[in-house]
């Protein structure tokens, strides 16, 4: 038997709750298949559980550090793993079953538990149903690359997704990946009370960042005990006296065989689209598994639509949630919306933290453009050093003829939050000035924009 709907979002990452909202408001009839978990990556992998995790990291840490601060402790300063995932598993666990009670009891929604398949472009199969829409929404998300890697085989790994069954202390994490998500965990670990080394194939930590952003998290780590290993050429694993994991790289410094007791793979995700059927739907996808689509989400068959991840525009949970906002306000309100309006911008929950938005210095310098420059070290911000959190460093750049803001990167205390002030100065697509006459609030950090952008300079090359 087949049952037919207005429309079928499959995957309840950030983008397919949000729309099905939309569109059963709108009094469509919506079908809403999950597979497994609720939420999506974010509530259950990712975002909400890991930065739960580094507030407990960040709590050990500054506890560790309390003498700094005139307060003494009776002893020295544990941490019961089993408790820090407790709390974790409480936090993601509400958000997962807020949500699903949430779709469960939505008016004209009816929710599939079950991974759905597509049978033509306008028809999938969840467990023993079928159910036909006119528009279908792909919201499938993404998971882990797991790496070729000799020897990988033999050995048993960690992932994001596993680490949130860890619920002790791994005497000495190897974290193959440099980038976002390998140092968040690294930094975590080792905060936890881990030895912990980061093995990165390329020149540098975060080498999609500029350099002087590379460097400064370089240094933020290693002063924390952190061993960084670069250059790291064909990566190869094996075991060595019983369990311990030994991890060979050509490095460029240091010893190529890196010995520790876990591993953690950290080297890039991909996206959850090879199971979906979508050849039966004729759905297009490029050559890393990400389905293609054009400025509004709509892949190359008409009526079906992909959001989040898993369409390559984005790999984060705002840019999920922002693809559900583009797509309804182009079914539902007549707006044109499109993703090539939304100004790059994320965080990276390093502490202190990594704030980014627009273009980076590099890209500036490569699109030829006159540009100005404003730096200041993180030393020199008040309110950072008054919170004792004075590592890092705060960078804008400014298209020379219009005044428009171009990019901005702040490493430092409160940039994830920080940044936001500088993000909206460029959607209003207001010259730099807007933001340099305003008053902000002292001591703050936002207060040392205006004044940074006083002291703008020739971007030289």
């Amino acid at each position: 038997m087949t049952r037919a709907f207005d429309a079928i979002v499959i995957g309840t990452g950030q983008a397919g709750p949000s729309l099905a909202r939309r569109l059963t408001g709108a009094g469509m009839r919506v079908a809403i298949a999950e597979r497994k978990l609720f939420g999506g990556t974010c509530v259950n992998t990712g975002c909400i559980p890991t930065k739960t995790m580094v507030a407990s990291a960040y709590a050990a840490q500054m506890a560790r550090r309390a003498a700094d601060f005139g307060v003494t402790l009776g002893g020295a300063v544990g941490v019961d793993m089993r408790r820090v995932k407790a709390r974790k598993d409480a936090v993601s666990g509400a958000s997962r079953t807020g949500l699903e009670k949430s779709l469960q009891g939505m008016a004209n929604a009816t929710v599939y538990e079950g991974h759905a398949r597509f049978e033509s472009s306008h028809e999938v199969s969840v467990g023993g149903e079928r159910l036909t829409a006119e528009r279908i929404f792909i919201n499938v998300g993404g998971r882990a690359i797991v790496p070729e890697m000799p020897g990988l085989a033999e050995v048993e790994y960690l992932t994001n997704s596993s680490m949130m069954e860890v619920d002790f202390l791994p005497p000495h994490l190897i974290v193959v990946g440099g980038s976002y998500v390998g140092l968040e965990f690294g930094q975590m670990f080792r905060r936890f009370g881990s030895e912990v080394t980061i093995v990165e194939m390329s020149p540098r930590l975060m080498p999609r960042e500029d350099e002087d952003v590379s460097a400064a998290a370089r240094e933020i780590l290693e002063r924390e005990g952190i061993q960084v290993r670069l250059n790291a050429k064909c990566i190869r694993v094996s075991h060595a006296r019983g369990r311990e994991i030994v991890a060979h790289a050509d490095c460029k410094d240091g010893d190529s065989a890196i010995s520790g007791t876990h591993l953690l793979l950290a080297a890039g995700r991909r996206p959850n689209t090879d199971d979906l059927g979508l050849d039966r739907a004729g759905v297009a996808t490029d050559e890393h598994g990400y389905i293609t689509v054009d400025d509004q989400c709509r892949t190359n068959v008409p009526g079906i639509w992909a959001l989040g991840d898993c369409n390559g525009r984005g790999a984060f949970t705002h840019t999920s949630y922002n693809d559900g906002e583009i797509v309804a306000a182009n079914l539902l309100d007549n707006d044109p919306r499109r993703v090539s309006e939304r100004i790059p911008a994320y965080a990276v929950y390093i502490d202190p933290p990594l704030g980014r938005a627009g273009m980076t210095e590099a890209e500036v310098r490569q699109s030829g453009r006159p540009a100005l420059i404003a730096t200041r070290p993180m030393t020199k911000v008040a309110r950072a050093v008054e919170k004792g959190e004075d590592q890092g460093f705060m960078k804008i750049l400014v298209e020379a003829e219009s005044r428009k803001i171009l990019g901005a990167a702040i490493l430092g205390v409160g940039g994830d939050e920080v940044i936001h002030s500088i993000l909206d100065v460029m959607y209003a697509k207001a010259p730099y000035t807007v933001i340099e006459r305003a008053m902000h609030i002292h001591p703050t950090v936002s207060e040392l924009i205006p004044t940074m952008l006083g002291d703008l300079r020739p971007l030289r090359g």
